[in-house]
This record gives C-alpha cells, structure tokens and sequence, in this order.
C-alpha cells in the first residue's frame, strides 16, 4: 500500500484470528547434525549441543514483542521446553518499544532476553553492539531455508544478529471491478500505473488509483524496488549516502507525476474512512506488503470478491522485481544471562513451529518451506475472487532485489520524514528535492551521533 508500509501497524489493526498452530519441531537437531571435526561444523554442534543443554534446566525468558501470534509461539515453546517459563511482554509497538529499548540499554538494566526488531531498526541495534550474534549457535545453518533478501536483513556486516520472523514482499493490490467498470488494465510498469491513475481519475474524479500522503517506509520500500541502493554502511561508523542514487531518481520520477495530477489520494491511512474508500472503489490499488490481506478483509469486506494481487509493476516491463515492506526479526540481546535459551527461542519463533503458527493466524511467513507448500500456495480466499494469491506473494518474496542496506540510524531518520518529503506531499512540491533534503537531514544526524557520514 502507499502511505503506510509497516507490517507493526497492519498486525496492530488487522483482523486476523488466531489459530492453534501445527506445532512442528523446532529444528535445533539440524544444527547438530554436522561434522565435529573442526571449524564452522564443529562450533555449530557445539552451539546446538550447549542450547540443547540449557534448556533441560529451570530458566525464565523476557521476550519483549507485540505481534499477536507470539502469545501463541511462546506457549508453544513452553509446551515443547516445559523447563523453560517465557515471560513475554508487550512494551509497545515499533517505535515506542526501540525508545524503551534504547533506555534499557543506556541505562544497564531492564534490557529484555529477546526482543522484536524490525528489519529496518536492527542496525541500529546491531552495528551499536546492543546484540548478541547468533554465529556461535548454530543458527547460520538456516542460511537456505529463508529467501536471500530475507536473510541479508539478518545478517549485518557479516554477522548473524537475529532469526526472521515475518515479511512483506511487496505486490500490487488491485479493486478488479473497478479496473474493469473503467477499462483500465492490470500494469506492467509504473508508467502503465500512471496512465491507469490518468484515466480512472478523468473518469470520475472521486476515485484514485491508489492513496499516499507520504511514509518513510513506503519511501524506502519504493526506491529498494527501483534499484536503489543510497545507504552503505562500512563497519560500524562509516556510512554514504547518496543522494544521486539512480534508483531514487527512478521512484521519484514516477511518483511526482501521480502527485503533480492530483492522482493520489490523501485519506488519512489506517482511518475507517480510508478502509471505506478501500471498500467502496475510491482507492482502486494499494502497492504494499503481503501481510495485507488480512486488513483487507476485516476492515474492507464490502469489496469482499472485487481485489486481486498481481506483482509489482517494473520500470522496463522485464524480470519481476520486488522489495520488502515491513516484516520483523527477533534478536538475543547484548548480555542476556539466559542467551542460550535466548538463542533456541528466537530459532523456533523462525522455523517451523514459530513460523506455522504466524502463518495460521494471517501472518506472511519468512520460511521457505512454507512459502512453496502447497497447503500455503494453494489457498484460494473468497475474498480475492478464489485466487490463489499465495503464489503471486511467495513469488515476490523470491523477487525481492539483493543489496538493500537501511541507515544505522533509520529509526530517526524516519522520524524527521514529515519535515521534508511529508512537506512535499502536502504541498505538491518536488518529491525527488524533499528525498534530499531528507537524507542530508539524516547524515547531519548521523555525525552528530558520532558516525563518519559522506554525502554523495
């Protein structure tokens, strides 16, 4: 969707009912089923042998997280490991539990076992030393069972420091009804969604191809998909960012003129109005992860059999391209005592077990395995028309472009966005000049906070 891209918010308003899970096994035997003749085989016996152990002992695990099937996953991981008590808490969604968490740390104390972490946040984290690598677990074993994208996210500077939990592969969301009440064709490339935009909107001017006020993940999310790569962090303090990057130039470019037309648009995101329009017609696409269709159909069920997925528009028409939209992590912190039940937990919330139950309760899952069953492919919700949109999302998810990298202070950098590029929006100025000005914004940030930032 434009305008709001966080999977945090879509499990906070979505309707999804929560189902007991299959509970498969955990996996942690396939760590140690390498050799122990030295080297990486042998340090990941050791860590599936030392994780083994810990949890046949009395432990208790903090586990701050606010996705609603973790309540699920963490009884399920007390069922499976009886010895082992999860305390789990809900210290705020996004943002609110990253300040909590940042306190925490600075502080010395209160800093919990496991916590949730976005994709976009775990740099910051991680490249300030407040994780724990998971290299020494075992865990790197898992490498193949998550798309490449998906691991990148995980895996920082050459360091393990979380386990995927969900994710959001971007596609386009579409009102077919309307597509077809209006003759406008399924787009292949971004000028096609332009044109469509052009015409729906000369048609009847109460309707929009899609709604955008501005959102920095959308943003991010947009310029991943166009190529872009402006962030490179070198280390854990020097990072570019480039202000020229061809991707951005590309996204903006497409999106300036939907905003010049008055093509998009400005129905506050999340707000019943904009689920109304959603259900109505007025907003006849959304471009978003693939965790939406569970907000889709709870809070839009007027449009019950109208929408349909189909994969993101390209810039030239050619290969599928995608890029990710939210999706979260689950870390050990710096200085759990409990870091090897920290370790076998965050392991199970990202295989199997874990993962089964996110997809049972309307999550979109990060595991392959599950991402090509046919129990998962074949769904057919009557929502989307009996379309199996499962196999268009599992396929952008193994279409999402290699490479991206976030700002290691992206947390705050997303929070300044309305200054510059929510500006733009509102005032219909120069979307590529707001971008900008927005990362200059953020490299001035980033040197106050000690990094060695070049602009490009």
């Amino acid at each position: 969707m434009t305008g709001i891209s966080r999977s945090a918010q879509a499990w906070r308003r979505g309707a999804a009912v929560l189902a007991a899970g299959a509970l498969a096994t955990a996996g942690l035997t396939a760590c140690s089923s390498s050799s122990t003749s030295g080297g990486a085989s042998s340090t990941s016996t050791a860590g599936a042998n030392d994780m083994a152990a810990a949890l046949q002992k009395k432990s208790t695990l903090t586990v701050w997280a606010w996705a609603p099937q973790d309540k699920d996953i963490a009884a399920a991981f007390e069922k499976k490991y009886p010895n082992v008590t999860v305390n789990l808490v809900n210290a705020g969604t996004s943002t609110t539990e990253y300040t909590k968490l940042q306190n925490a740390i600075k502080a010395g104390s209160g800093v919990p076992d496991v916590a949730q972490i976005e994709y976009y946040a775990l740099p910051q984290f991680a490249l300030a030393g407040s994780i724990q690598s998971l290299d020494g677990y075992g865990l790197d074993s898992l490498k193949s069972d998550y798309p490449a994208a998906v691991w990148d996210a995980i895996d920082i500077n050459g360091s393990l420091d979380a386990t995927p939990q969900d994710t959001g592969p971007m596609a386009l969301f579409y009102n077919e009804k309307v597509f077809k009440q209006y003759g406008l064709t399924v787009p292949t490339t971004w000028d096609e969604y332009v044109a469509d935009g052009v015409k729906l909107h000369a048609a009847n001017s109460s309707e929009y191809i899609t709604a955008d006020s501005g959102d920095p993940g959308f943003t991010t999310s947009m310029i991943w998909q166009a190529g872009g790569k402006p962030f490179t962090a070198t280390g854990s303090t020097s990072v570019t960012i480039n202000t020229q990057d061809a991707g951005t130039k590309k996204y903006t470019a497409e999106w300036d003129q939907l905003e010049e037309k008055g093509l998009l648009s400005q129905i506050a995101p999340w707000s019943s109005a904009w689920f109304t329009a959603l259900g109505n017609g007025d907003i006849a696409s959304l471009v978003t992860g693939a965790w939406m269709p569970a907000n889709l159909e709870g809070s839009a069920a007027a449009a019950s059999g109208d929408w349909r997925v189909a994969p993101m528009p390209t810039y030239d028409g050619g290969s599928p391209a995608s890029a990710e939209s939210g999706g979260s992590s689950d870390a050990v912190m710096k200085g759990s005592s409990n870091a090897l039940v920290a370790a076998a937990f965050v392991q199970f919330m990202g295989t199997d077990a874990g993962e089964q139950i996110l997809a049972d309760s309307g999550g979109f899952p990060a595991e392959n395995s599950i991402l090509n069953s046919s129990a998962f492919l074949d769904q057919a919700p009557a929502y989307f028309g009996g379309q199996k949109i499962n196999q268009v999302l599992s396929q952008a998810a193994s279409s999402v472009l290699p490479g991206w990298s976030y700002m290691p202070f992206q947390v705050y950098a997303n929070s300044i966005y309305p200054d510059s590029v929510g500006k733009a929006y509102a005032n219909k100025t120069d979307i590529y000049a707001a971008v900008s000005t927005w990362f200059k914004a953020s490299a001035a940030y980033g040197q106050q906070q000690g990094f060695t930032v070049t602009v490009q």
